[in-house]
């Protein structure tokens, strides 16, 4: 239990009613999971106003409001403090409730569109395989040193996360890697937190649903780095043009990483194949499990950030050629007529490019390639047309699906994709909205030694249609299929 006075110390705020000496139970933003005792803190969200709902909640037995405008009516009983930005100030509450737990271990967030869940996991099995407690909060899922939660969010919401982080500090975590979504910066979500250093991968199309153009998307990266403190670390990619966007009003230690740009650390590849990579890694030439080029990026932003957390060179290198990447990320199969299977998230068009253009690379030579794509409902439609178009470029064969159509109506979403396909390449494109289908199909039509690619969906285990997830897993339709093709 903690008291008002405390939860809100560091915040500016412009009205208090009360004494703020009332004992605090629970921190609270949606107002259906008031408790008596609580702190409700109203955000006004995109979609639905918590200053609606004070009324309930205080009904309810919440003792402090937290608000932007104070209501027309103010029980006597209850404290009013009125801020300039609610959700901001959440994240500052949530982490003082929890007694700061990001000062007590290193927090390392992962930002970009692509290789965040990659990247932030590798880091993970990195430093417990080198002896250290460590936590992680990734899209696929959530660790306290082995002990796995569910990930709901890329990034939860300031009460969860700092309830996560303390729970890492009573573990005895000495680190926790994190991924930082572009809607977590946006929505304040991190406020509140120390982080040692922030790791930047890469900026492509995506959520412009949300931030409605690539400008506001790339502010919303940018603004992590600014607010990092001196103490901490700046990691960036120096091969993709917004790296040197995202240092611009650091305050934090600037390095960079890169293979074709002058880096801190470079790389280069020295072979490619479906059994792994072989990297040049700060003049060290080591085998690693990952393959293609985007996980030479991966796997060098790794080293460099455990570089500069000052780990030993040769302990590091030794255990990232150990290692395995995060679940859904270019996992394989190959089928007993030697068909090769590959399921990955790719969810952008510069995502699914660098997974098609490294099985170009690694392919022998007249195998085909055939993909399996889809684009999720309710989201960035502007895309669409755009993943049609590079899976058409890249593939010998595309079959147009569903992934995820929420409310949408999967035939629509199909047809927005379809208006990417150039006519040269209509004859090579099915459209099969029924996703198991659609890779039934695929398997029907590959011949020995080609390549099947499963894309967007990766680690998922679910179609989401009309607010119900139901049971639906890539890698498994992969599997049975493969079980018939001798």
């Amino acid at each position: 239990m903690r008291y008002l006075s405390d939860i809100v110390e560091g915040l500016a705020f412009t009205e208090l009613q009360g004494s703020a000496d009332v004992e605090i139970t629970a921190i609270v933003f949606d107002s259906r999971k008031v408790v008596p005792g609580c702190l409700f803190v109203a955000v006004k969200g995109t979609a639905v106003d918590g200053h609606d709902y004070i009324d309930q909640a205080i009904k309810d037995g919440a003792v402090a409001i937290i608000c932007e405008e104070l209501p027309a009516h103010t029980a006597a009983e209850v404290d009013f403090l009125m801020v300039a930005n609610s959700a901001k100030a959440l994240g500052t509450m949530a982490a003082n409730f929890y007694e700061n737990p990001s000062t007590n271990l290193k927090l390392v967030g992962v930002t970009g569109t692509n290789g965040k869940t990659t990247i932030a996991t590798l880091l993970y099995k990195l430093f417990r395989d080198m002896g250290y407690k460590c936590g992680l909060l990734s899209t696929v899922e959530n660790q306290i040193n082995g002990k796995v939660i569910p990930s709901t969010h890329t990034t939860p919401d300031p009460v969860a996360l700092n309830k996560l982080l303390a729970d890492m500090v009573h573990e005895g975590c000495d680190y926790c890697f994190m991924e930082v979504s572009s809607h977590a910066v946006a929505q304040h979500r991190i406020e509140g937190l120390k982080f040692s250093g922030a790791i930047f991968s890469n900026l492509t199309h995506d959520h412009l649903d949300y931030h409605k153009t690539f400008d506001s998307y790339l502010k919303a990266k940018k603004a992590f780095f600014d607010h990092l403190p001196k103490n901490a670390f700046a990691l960036t990619n120096a091969d993709d043009k917004n790296g040197n966007v995202m240092l611009q009003n650091t305050a934090a230690h600037k390095k960079s990483y890169g293979l074709k740009s002058m880096a801190d650390y470079r790389a280069r590849i020295v072979e490619n194949q479906f059994s792994g990579l072989l990297l040049n890694i700060d003049n060290e030439e080591v085998w690693f499990k990952l393959v293609g080029t985007f996980n030479a990026y991966n796997l060098l932003a790794v080293y460099a950030a455990a570089m500069l957390l000052e780990q030993d060179k040769a302990k590091v290198l030794v255990s990232l050629s150990k290692l395995t990447g995060a679940e859904g990320r270019f996992e394989y199969l190959t089928a007993p007529n030697k068909v090769i299977g590959i399921v990955d998230y790719a969810h952008t068009p510069d995502a699914v490019q660098n997974v098609l253009s490294t099985i170009h690379d690694i392919r022998k030579g007249n195998e085909k390639v055939i993909t399996v794509i889809g684009c999720g409902g309710d989201r960035d439609k502007t895309k669409r047309p755009v993943m049609a178009r590079v899976a058409c470029e890249w593939s010998d064969k595309v079959i147009l699906t569903s992934d995820n159509p929420r409310t949408e109506d999967p035939a629509q979403i199909i047809k927005d994709m379809e208006e990417g396909v150039d006519p040269a390449f209509k004859r090579h494109t099915l459209s099969i909205a029924d996703r198991k289908e659609a890779i039934k199909t695929a398997c029907m039509l590959a011949q020995p030694g080609d390549i099947i690619l499963l894309a967007g969906k990766g680690h998922e285990k679910y179609q989401e249609i009309n607010g119900v997830k139901n049971h639906f897993d890539d890698m498994e339709e992969l599997t049975e299929q493969f079980k018939q093709m001798v």
